[in-house]
């Protein structure tokens, strides 16, 4: 997303077009027995593993795909790949699995995400979120966006959670600058896009 005005003016750039990053990570730590929730138990279990010993698909990022989804993520694919190679590997190490599938999720979104930042001229970059909390992406975050002249913003990581605070400091500042109340009766809807959320 680019954020020009968290309350009022925020254009999304690019988003999943499957399973975010966090349910990607939730479904190849259950196929590997590792648990709920699988972002710390991969993250915790990559830290022993070699990253590039499996070279796992990178979503979205053939030449044919970025014209149409340039800054978009998939990470289907990439599930598919890690379930067949499990399913075809009987004596795979964990760590190796965990560090190779970690590193795949965390190039495309960082590589992705610096891509938006230099086409659209902007020089900062926030990275947050349940995600944000993985220590190979603040690594790698940290090193390309130093190569690429970029700053980079990124939370601590026990602040890298989904929670109500974050929810009610957005509607706080959204009424700050005027956005009307949605009316009393509103459903629940996970499935909203997020402009539709606060910048209708």
């Amino acid at each position: 997303m680019q954020v020009n005005n968290l309350a009022t003016d925020v254009i999304v750039k690019g988003a999943t077009i499957d399973d975010a990053a966090g349910e990607a990570f939730d479904k190849i730590a259950r196929l590997m027995g590792l648990g709920f929730p699988g972002g710390p138990l991969i993250d915790k279990e990559a830290l022993m593993g070699n990253k590039t010993e499996i070279n796992f698909p990178r979503g979205l990022t053939a030449p044919a795909d970025l014209e149409k989804h340039r800054y978009d993520f998939s990470f289907s694919g990439l599930k598919t790949a890690v379930s067949r190679y499990l399913a075809q590997t009987p004596n795979y190490k964990k760590a190796d699995v965990a560090a190779s599938f970690q590193e795949a999720v965390v190039d495309v979104l960082i590589n992705k995400s610096l891509t938006a930042c230099k086409e659209s001229g902007i020089d900062k970059l926030i990275i947050a979120g349940g995600v944000a909390a993985n220590h190979r992406l603040r690594e790698l975050a940290k090193q390309r966006c130093e190569s690429a002249k970029i700053q980079l913003r990124i939370p601590p990581a026990n602040l890298c959670t989904d929670n109500g605070a974050m929810v009610a400091a957005l509607g706080s500042l959204a009424i700050n600058e005027g956005v009307a109340a949605s009316e009393i009766g509103i459903s629940a809807d996970s499935a909203a896009p997020v402009t539709q959320v606060v910048w209708k």
